[in-house]
């Protein structure tokens, strides 16, 4: 498969006393840079998290989310911290029995006692195991994402690369013709020259300028890179930086043929063959 550099992907998930959401997206890069902004709950899960986009991804701008949303609605039951009740109940034996006429402690005074009706608040490591199990699915998607966006650009890449086979087809005859009318203009001025026709001299003419605007080369080396272009889109993987060599291939030999123009109908196709390089260009930059 051939992945974009374009993703996103976003999970949640009620654990109880908070909701979990993650978030992640990517943009173009030339290499993997990997960035986080986690809430200060969840910045020890950062390396882990690191660690598994390092295993799915190769290369783009990453950019992930996370935090966690206490809970707000409904009543939730609470019991009081049996550990502290046992200890105030310690302490206030030992306190009454150094000092017998203090009052004991009351109902409402035990129950506000910090720590007694303390929220039960996830461990680190139900955190981490949730957070994790998440961010697998959240993963599987965000990698799917860049698949379905992928496929989409090859098949673009795909149409341009026929449509320019198309225009180096369109080529080969007319540099046949350009070459038989410029012999005719060139017997012409040499017929209002001299008063010799010199046949020799035409054809010498004619072969100079042959030889200046044989394409032949150009245009076997533009099939060829168009060839490259189709292998690397059917083999897949990573072929965003093979693909942008190839563009730059495939741009210098349009400059080249633009160059050796003799005619109309060459130039406007070499100027076609450059716009649809250039359109193939910045799909490749989004291609992993």
């Amino acid at each position: 498969m051939i992945h974009s550099m374009t993703g996103y992907a976003a999970a949640s998930r009620d654990l109880g006393q908070a909701v979990l959401s993650l978030e992640i997206k990517s943009v173009n890069s030339r290499y993997l840079d990997i960035g986080f902004r986690l809430g200060e709950d969840l910045r020890f899960l950062e390396m882990n998290l690191r660690e598994r986009i390092v295993e799915k991804i190769g290369r783009g701008k990453i950019e992930c989310r996370g935090y966690l949303q206490a809970q707000s609605s409904g009543v939730r039951e609470r019991t009081p911290n049996t550990a502290m009740l046992a200890e105030l109940g310690r302490l206030d034996v030992a306190v009454r029995g150094a000092l017998p006429q203090a009052a004991p402690l009351s109902v409402a005074e035990v129950l506000r006692w910090p720590g007694v009706l303390a929220e039960e608040t996830l461990s680190n490591d139900q955190l981490q195991a949730a957070a994790l199990e998440v961010f697998g699915q959240l993963m599987g998607e965000f990698v799917a994402s860049r698949q379905r966006e992928g496929a989409k650009l090859a098949d673009v890449l795909r149409e341009r690369a026929a449509r320019m086979r198309e225009h180096v087809t369109a080529v080969l005859p007319l540099v046949p013709l350009a070459i038989g009318a410029y012999q005719e203009r060139v017997a012409a001025k040499l017929r209002e020259a001299v008063a010799n026709l010199d046949e020799d001299r035409i054809r010498q003419e004619v072969g100079v300028f042959a030889a200046k605007i044989d394409v032949a080369e150009e245009l076997a080396r533009l099939v060829t890179h168009l060839d490259e272009v189709e292998r690397v889109l059917k083999k897949g993987g990573a072929v965003g930086k093979r693909l942008d060599f190839l563009m730059q291939e495939l741009n210098r030999e349009a400059n080249t043929l633009a160059s050796k123009s003799v005619s109309a109908e060459v130039t406007a196709i070499s100027l076609e063959l450059k716009l649809l390089i250039e359109q193939m260009r910045e799909q490749v930059q989004n291609l992993e």
